[in-house]
């Protein structure tokens, strides 16, 4: 329910329009961002603009099929997390997917989709990774990168480490799932998610370490810093 409730909120926080949120954790969702339109199953989530999946969602047959219902749409896709487990064993899901891709993957997580660890040129095997399979792929770090399929590469650079907690990806996840949908190519919203991120993590940590929940919460003073609207 955590992922569920960091990735959703942070969507919540990252856009003015609706959010929607489909999982066993719904009702928790909702207890804490009662704006949120939430839902137990796929068939009842209404119409979207593009769709995150992963965080908390499970490894089973059944989120699976899940997986394979969303990849078979025409929106962007956001995958991260369970989602990326899933899709290690399965890469036809989206190699190739004509819709916008933007696979989130941690240096564990690339690991297990490449086939091979990172390695010291990490500029390297996220243009590589992108490449073969036709999407966009956001690689965590200090200095995080998104490529997209046809070898262009767009890099933040966090300035420090506080990012690097439990449920920060999910935090991360929900702002560029929000910027998909707000009609970002997945290379920008990646890049513009990773930037937002990295600024709330320093805003909310002021030099010491935070968990995700205060990163969340620094999420709008960032957002609103960097649009100069302070």
């Amino acid at each position: 329910p955590g992922a569920a409730i960091l990735c959703s909120g942070a969507a919540v926080t990252a856009t003015s329009g609706m959010t929607r949120y489909v999982g066993s954790a719904h009702a928790e969702v909702v207890s804490h961002f009662p704006e949120v339109v939430a839902a137990p199953e796929l068939a009842d989530a209404g119409r979207v603009q593009a769709w995150v999946i992963g965080p908390g969602g499970g490894t089973d047959d059944a989120a699976l099929e899940v997986l394979r219902e969303v990849l078979a749409t025409n929106l962007p896709v956001l995958v991260d997390a369970d989602g990326l487990t899933l899709v290690a064993g399965h890469p036809e899901l989206v190699e190739g997917r004509e819709a916008p891709t933007l696979l989130t993957p941690h240096a564990g997580e690339f690991a297990r989709l490449a086939g091979s660890e990172v390695g010291s040129d990490r500029l390297a095997a996220v243009t590589d990774l992108a490449r073969r399979w036709g999407v966009t792929v956001l690689l965590k770090g200090r200095i995080t990168l998104v490529a997209d399929p046809h070898g262009g590469v767009a890099g933040n650079d966090a300035g420090a480490s506080w990012a690097a907690t439990a449920g920060a990806g999910d935090v991360l996840s929900g702002i560029a799932g929000a910027l998909l949908a707000a009609g970002l190519d997945p290379q920008l919203a990646g890049a513009c998610a990773a930037r937002v991120h990295a600024r709330a993590a320093q805003l909310a940590s002021r030099g010491a370490p935070i968990g995700a929940s205060n990163l969340l919460a620094a999420v709008r003073p960032a957002i609103r810093e960097l649009l100069g609207t302070d």
